[in-house]
């Protein structure tokens, strides 16, 4: 009889288990696979542009969600690294330009400082930055290490040095990171006075990041599920192709810094296809979601758009990047979402898909996008999205629907219909009034919110 009532219980107990929602935090968790390239502009991949060859993230696209409308809040290294982890906008971060490493600024030759803040020469603002992300901040692989995930992080990090390193923000193991913001060379030695990566063993430094994320997927005992953060280097300059790559797109007709920065979109392309058939080969395909972003637009031509990351880079060049999603039995092959998201929604949607409660961790900024990958329905938000840098004259936008607002530290004000407008040619502050007190009016609000009002251009 005891068999027999043992029998049962096990049968509904099964019965219960079976029935649960995977998505719920006891049900297996998938594994998370984030790429996120430097400085690689939205149309610079060659589903967009056929002078580009990617085909890896070409299939990518075509087995997932291409979002058209993704924006970095504040676009350029460490902020826009800063907001990923922490959800939190720049501004609120007093993160809102690139921590600049250099002796000029207070840092020793190895990329360490004790001073907390820099200023920036050319800011008319002179909004004091900080020089690393703080430890306070509660990072995604933290909160991912709480649901039972394990961390690796690969790659760039620019958000301080060693004190500050991924291993001290919730990752289990790093690869490749240095102080640096960008490499000495894409060849080794690849960083001044460190010795990171530093073997002598000649390895395009894309390569080298990619074997290294390779190697330990195909070592990885499954245990927990994984969340690689794949943090590229390139294709942030030095423009320094590999050899082989640079020649191929020499005969095909570029030249100079074009071909390398080709072959440099092309190598990350070859990651990222690497990355995945090692993820295939172990099985755990069907159980990844693989996320892809850029960290700003690209340093050369951004057209359709106006701008790019050296010259009115909140315009649509500088500030808009490729962001690709693909959920296995989730997103439907080849979707295209016109929703206006932002970086500061990447924390709250990568929590989710772990089964985790954005709101348990402060005040964040953005939104999940869960809901939206799900149905593919264009999401509205309830307020603007926000851009925010401290360089130059032009340092705020306002996105709310199809309408932008540009705002300029001396006064200036600019207004697009993005939807009319998309090279953002035509100002039509002055033809509404209306349209323009209503985003600067938001403008002010949330400078308030942010704690940055003193630095405020709005007059």
């Amino acid at each position: 009889m005891k068999l027999l009532y043992l029998a049962v219980f096990f049968s509904l107990f099964l019965t219960v288990v079976s029935a649960q929602d995977p998505s719920s935090p006891s049900a297996t968790k998938p594994n998370i696979v984030l790429f996120f390239v430097d400085d690689l502009g939205w149309s610079d991949l060659g589903y967009r542009n056929p002078v580009f060859e990617s085909p890896n993230i070409d299939s990518l696209v075509a087995e997932g969600m291409d979002f058209q409308q993704a924006y970095i809040a504040c676009p350029t290294c460490s902020p826009s690294r800063a907001t990923l982890l922490t959800g939190k906008h720049p501004a609120r971060l007093s993160l809102v330009r690139h921590i600049p490493n250099d002796i000029a600024h207070g840092f020793d030759k190895y990329g360490r400082t004790d001073e907390k803040y820099n200023l920036w020469k050319t800011d008319p603002a002179q909004f004091p930055c900080v020089n690393w992300l703080d430890l306070e901040y509660t990072t995604y692989a933290e909160v991912l290490k709480d649901l039972g995930y394990y961390n690796l992080f690969v790659g760039k990090w620019h958000l301080g040095h060693e004190d500050y390193h991924p291993i001290h923000q919730g990752f289990d193991q790093q690869i490749g990171t240095s102080n640096a913001g960008h490499p000495r060379s894409y060849h080794p030695p690849y960083f001044k006075n460190s010795e990171v990566l530093a073997d002598e063993k000649e390895r395009y430094l894309t390569d080298k990041l990619t074997d290294g994320a390779v190697d330990f997927i195909d070592q990885y005992d499954g245990e927990k599920p994984l969340m690689l953060s794949m943090w590229y280097y390139s294709v942030h300059g030095p423009h320094d192709g590999r050899e082989d790559l640079v020649k191929h797109f020499e005969e095909k007709g570029l030249t100079g810094k074009y071909a390398h920065y080709a072959a440099m979109v092309k190598a990350v392309d070859e990651s990222v296809g690497r990355v995945r058939a090692s993820i295939k080969k172990k099985g755990m395909d069907r159980d990844t979601i693989v996320i892809f972003l850029s960290d700003q637009g690209g340093a050369f031509e951004n057209a359709p758009f106006h701008g790019g990351k050296k010259l009115d880079t909140l315009y649509e060049g500088g500030a808009r990047v490729p962001l690709i999603v693909h959920w296995p039995g989730v997103t439907k092959p080849g979707a295209k979402n016109n929703s206006v998201v932002q970086s500061t929604d990447l924390f709250p949607t990568i929590v989710e898909i772990a089964g985790g409660d954005a709101s348990q961790y402060g005040k964040l900024d953005g939104i999940s996008l869960v809901p939206t990958i799900k149905d593919n329905k264009t999401m509205t938000r309830s307020d603007p999205i926000y851009g925010y840098r401290a360089y130059e004259d032009l340092y705020a936008s306002v996105r709310r629907g199809d309408w932008k607002l540009l705002a300029y530290r001396s006064g200036t004000v600019k207004l697009y219909n993005i939807a009319k407008d998309i090279k953002e040619a035509n100002d039509i502050a002055e033809a509404n009034p209306e349209k323009q007190k209503e985003l600067l009016t938001k403008l002010v609000e949330w400078e308030k919110e942010m704690g940055v009002e003193k630095f405020s251009g709005v007059q």
